[in-house]
């Protein structure tokens, strides 16, 4: 005779899915475990802020100074008044660091709740597992991350930066020179090779990492789940896959703070408006919401067919009981004989309504929108302060007291 299959309340997280971050691990964090700039479980964080943050940021001050462009000079924009050099790396460049403690703390908690909830089934447990250790071994490896810094320097730095992103005025660090074309200061070859690689590397490498958290999502939505279309969060039980948007709060931050740093630079130095780049706000707010809850959708065929095959199932059942309680009662004329039974069968009625009502409100989509906006209002926030380029602060003050009160 075949063995017995485990009562699913046994299925236990196992060591893989324990072991499961994609922000602990590769090359880079190996690295500053050795210089004692990380622990285990990626301590030390504060001392990792500070060193990257000012290796990043001091030489370019110590270095226009030097140069003269730290404050004033002939240049349209000091090193001191560059606003966006400074929301970059004392700014943004921390909250990437940030972040991935926070993710670390989050996300593990996220993916066991696959097996703590029995989602996924005995006979799928190897291929679950399967993934987080592919997972890992992505986050792992040396290759990606030596592709990754060729791609900052050879596409980030000579490409996107020097002919895009660079202001096209003289700055702190690039000054025309007699050609026509801008030429690097010191401070600017500093900032090119140093600052600004180690910045593009860090913001880059979140989203590799994004993309192995991507991948992962896709190889558990291949699996047969087992989904509950009466679960009271609506989505089958998945309900707390919307905890993947706290887990990445600081990363839809970060990248507000960058937008932010950009625009302050092109509002004091361009000439432009803040209402004149809605479009690039609208646009930040759909690439974080896309980002990170856009993995999640991946889902949606499965609740889709849960939701419609519920309808069908516990339609039937409430159906049937609808059926026998109209012939018995009704017009079997038992109700007289025992009205008490009748009234428990009526509530035992009004409790499978309950749950069809639930199988009936099923979502698609394992987030509401209020997350949706939770990421939307955390991706908008480090702009807030840019509204006082429209108006003073204390008329700004009176228009939001005079539409609270």
């Amino acid at each position: 005779m075949k063995d017995s299959i485990p009562d699913p309340v046994e299925v236990k997280p196992t060591r893989k899915t324990a072991d499961f971050s994609i922000a602990l691990g590769g090359p880079f964090y190996r690295i500053l475990r050795r210089i004692h700039l990380s622990g285990d479980s990626l301590k030390l964080l504060r001392q990792r802020v500070i060193v990257l943050s000012l290796v990043a940021w001091l030489p370019l001050l110590l270095l226009s100074a030097l140069e003269g462009h730290a404050l004033g000079g002939s240049v349209s924009v000091p090193f001191l008044t560059d606003l966006e050099a400074h929301a970059r790396f004392l700014l943004v460049l921390p909250l990437l660091i940030i972040a991935e403690l926070v993710v670390h703390r989050r996300m593990h908690t996220v993916v066991r709740q696959f097996l703590e909830r029995k989602l996924i089934p005995e006979d799928a447990i190897t291929r679950f597992e399967d993934a987080t250790a592919s997972a890992n071994r992505l986050r792992n490896s040396t290759l990606a991350e030596l592709l990754l810094i060729a791609f900052v320097y050879g596409v980030g730095i000579l490409v996107i930066w020097r002919h895009y992103m660079a202001l096209d005025v003289a700055t702190w660090y690039a000054v025309p020179s007699a050609e026509g074309t801008t030429k690097l200061s010191f401070t600017g070859m500093w900032y090119g090779f140093v600052s600004l690689p180690l910045f593009q590397f860090l913001l880059c490498r979140w989203y590799y990492r994004l993309f192995i958290w991507t991948r992962f999502i896709w190889q558990v939505s291949r699996i047969q789940l087992s989904l509950v279309p009466t679960h009271p969060d609506r989505v089958g039980g998945l309900g707390f896959l919307a905890m993947t948007a706290d887990a990445l709060i600081v990363l839809a931050i970060a990248h507000g703070a960058m937008l932010a740093g950009t625009l302050a630079s092109k509002i004091f130095f361009l000439g432009t408006t803040l209402p004149g780049h809605m479009a690039e706000i609208v646009g930040m707010v759909i690439f974080v919401q896309f980002l990170i809850l856009g993995p999640l959708l991946v889902f949606m065929p499965q609740l889709i067919a849960a939701k419609w095959k519920g309808i069908i199932d516990y339609g039937g059942l409430y159906a049937r009981n609808v059926r026998e309680l109209d012939t018995r009662w009704l017009r079997g004329g038992a109700y007289a004989a025992d009205p008490l039974a009748c009234i428990n069968e009526i509530q035992t009625l009004a409790d499978l309504d309950a749950g069809y009502q639930i199988v009936k409100g099923m979502n698609y989509m394992p987030f509401s929108w209020r997350v949706m906006l939770f990421l939307a209002v955390a991706t908008i926030s480090p702009l807030l302060p840019l509204l006082l380029t429209m108006m003073p602060l204390e008329e700004l003050l009176l228009k939001i007291f005079s539409v609270l009160f």
